[in-house]
């Protein structure tokens, strides 16, 4: 993932800017207050004038010059000047430069503040040769501090105040992180402790970072897991229950095989075990098949299948089948039906509801298998039968696993064939459903998408 596309990203980076300005503004003018306000040594203006004059006395230039380079380590900018000329090289902020004329002329004392945060004096001192001089000195400050002590203020202030705002920021950052994985976390622990129901429920929330994504991705991924648990707790049980009757059957014919008095009539007990013993079989793969598309299998190959061509094949295999009961096939598939699909489960969700019309088709009926486009990129195959039809009330439940209505009490089946065609047809993308025909008979019709691209994945 590229971090710049990252909104949890730019908070930390954002935040982190945000205490660094702070740092360098607010930190600036706090220390710069800092040391207006706390320290206690004051300029002495007057005494400064006189140092100034001493040093010029007595080595004249290059001691007045050695002093203003003294003095410029404490922060100030200091010299003399006489009849408006500076004794010694002397620096000046450019609005002052222009107003020293004036400021020296005035003939008195002054101490002024041109701007916040610099302090100007103007300070007349006598030499013992009569000699008038004016100091004229400069500070940031309206106390005494050395260059390196400013320095070490200023660091000290922005340091406690870098700490303290990044220490803030951090905590807030850290929280808002936190938050949304102590969420997961405990949801994680009711979720290990058997509370499959748990949620984080953090999609409801004014976020959207990857933290939040995740939330509404781990309450998906719980969700999938409830559902796979119940349906593998509905599967077992219903597994459960549907071979206990077989297994007891069995069990019973195997008991009368042992007491028979003779090879023959055991031999028509085993014959009676061995069509319990494929119904068994027969039981436990169509339920495995169930469980497989019920749990969403991913990565199951798919192709671009021919329909149309699939449904002649399996109606050509049905044809023995449906001879034997005297049901005749119809089928209309003639136009080219590509759908995005599994063959094979495709293949079994079709023989399924063919299946299923065969078995309770009435002798001398037929069975109409009929194949058209539909709107919006459709196509929609079904499957009619000449039989009983099944109650209304009980249509809604027909696709319903292990589900055997009023009509199929004399039949043979398990009641899993629909819902394995239920569920292939939803895995594709399409939808079935089931109704009484006019005239008699039930009808099951089968939707699914078409599709142009090549291949796929289900």
């Amino acid at each position: 993932m590229n971090p710049l596309r990252s909104s949890l990203y730019w908070r930390l980076l954002l935040g982190f800017c945000l205490a660094n300005l702070v740092v360098l503004f607010v930190g600036g003018a706090l220390a710069q207050r800092f040391i207006e306000y706390s320290t206690a040594v004051e300029i002495d203006w007057p005494a400064l004038a006189s140092d100034a004059r001493d040093a010029y006395q007595s080595g004249g230039e290059p001691a007045l010059q050695a002093w203003s380079q003294a003095q410029r380590h404490e922060g100030i900018e200091a010299t003399l000047f006489e009849h408006g000329r500076p004794l010694s090289p002397f620096r000046l902020y450019g609005p002052i430069q222009r107003d020293l004329p004036n400021l020296l002329g005035a003939g008195h004392d002054l101490l002024m503040q041109p701007r916040p945060g610099l302090y100007l004096a103007v300070q007349a001192v006598s030499g013992s040769d009569g000699r008038s001089f004016q100091l004229v000195a400069m500070s940031r400050s309206h106390t005494r501090l050395r260059q390196h002590t400013r320095q070490r203020i200023e660091l000290t202030v922005q340091a406690v105040l870098s700490l303290l705002l990044v220490g803030g920021i951090g905590w807030w950052i850290a929280r808002s992180v936190a938050r949304p994985v102590a969420a997961l976390r405990a949801t994680t622990q009711r979720m290990a402790a058997g509370e499959l129901s748990a949620r984080v429920h953090w999609r409801g929330r004014s976020r959207r970072d990857e933290l939040a994504q995740l939330a509404g991705d781990f309450d998906a991924m719980a969700e999938r897991i409830e559902a796979l648990v119940a349906h593998d707790r509905g599967v077992l049980q219903d597994l459960s229950h549907e071979l206990r009757s077989p297994l007891a059957r069995l069990q019973l014919i195997l008991d009368f095989a042992e007491r028979s008095a003779s090879p023959a009539e055991a031999a028509g007990y085993f014959r009676q075990a061995e069509q319990e013993i494929a119904r068994l079989d027969r039981l436990t793969g169509e339920m495995l098949a169930l469980s497989r598309l019920e749990g969403g299998l991913p990565g199951m190959q798919a192709d671009v299948v021919d329909l149309a061509a699939l449904v002649r094949d399996v109606a050509a295999r049905a044809t023995l089948e449906a001879g034997a009961r005297h049901i005749q096939l119809k089928v209309r598939a003639d136009a080219e039906a590509p759908v995005a699909g599994n063959a094979q489960l495709l293949e079994r969700a079709v023989d399924n509801v063919l299946g299923n019309a065969i078995k309770f088709g009435a002798p001398g009926t037929a069975v109409e298998l009929v194949l058209a486009p539909m709107d919006h990129g459709e196509v929609e195959l079904t499957v009619r039968d000449h039989g009983p039809g099944v109650p209304e009330p009980e249509l809604a439940m027909l696709f319903r696993p292990f589900f055997r209505g009023s009509n199929a009490a004399h039949a043979d089946g398990l009641g899993l064939g629909l819902g394995i065609v239920q569920r292939v047809v939803q895995v594709h993308g399409g939808s079935v459903r089931a109704a009484n025909a006019p005239g008699g008979g039930l009808e099951v019709t089968l939707r699914l998408p078409l599709t142009r691209t090549d291949r796929r994945t289900v």
